[in-house]
């Protein structure tokens, strides 16, 4: 895929993602922001450890994470954990549900698709790797959201 190709991929992908995002509603988006936050960020540390140990690779040079990783993050890794939060908080084996959902969908189809369009290709990680190593981070994105809560209803007054 060529450069210009793949930054107009990147802005499509980004803006349709934050096109969902007011459909939450702003109650909803002033809730769930601080733990959607922490889950794009423990990704983007998860990118930094993945770049070096090759579990993935961008075909286009040079191996950037703002052009490569940061619009997945920032696009549909965020999006996708607000609407998790918004459908699935409260009730834990949903919430499970729905990451598992969302997840097998990135990780088969949409890799596959960005595989042949010549994105990236995983190259240490296998399918079911790569699913784990997205699918953890959904039990931090859930405990935190629960103690961002509990810490907020005693400090309520």
């Amino acid at each position: 895929m060529s450069m210009k190709k793949q930054w107009l991929l990147n802005i499509v992908m980004i803006l349709l993602s934050w096109l969902t995002i007011p459909l939450l509603g702003w109650r909803t988006i002033k809730r769930f922001l601080p733990a959607s936050i922490l889950a794009v960020l423990l990704c983007g540390l998860d990118a930094q450890i993945g770049k070096k140990r090759r579990w993935w690779s961008f075909y286009n040079k040079p191996q950037s994470f703002i052009q490569n990783e940061f619009p997945f993050l920032i696009g549909p890794m965020l999006a996708m954990s607000l609407w998790t939060l918004k459908w699935g908080y409260g009730n834990f084996k949903k919430f499970i549900m729905l990451n598992v959902i969302g997840e097998v969908i990135f990780v088969s189809p949409i890799t596959r698709l960005f595989t042949k369009l010549k994105l990236y290709k995983l190259v240490q990680f296998n399918e079911f790797q790569f699913f784990l190593y997205f699918f953890y981070k959904a039990f931090f994105l859930y405990g935190f959201q629960y103690l961002f809560e509990k810490y907020k209803k005693t400090n309520d007054f």
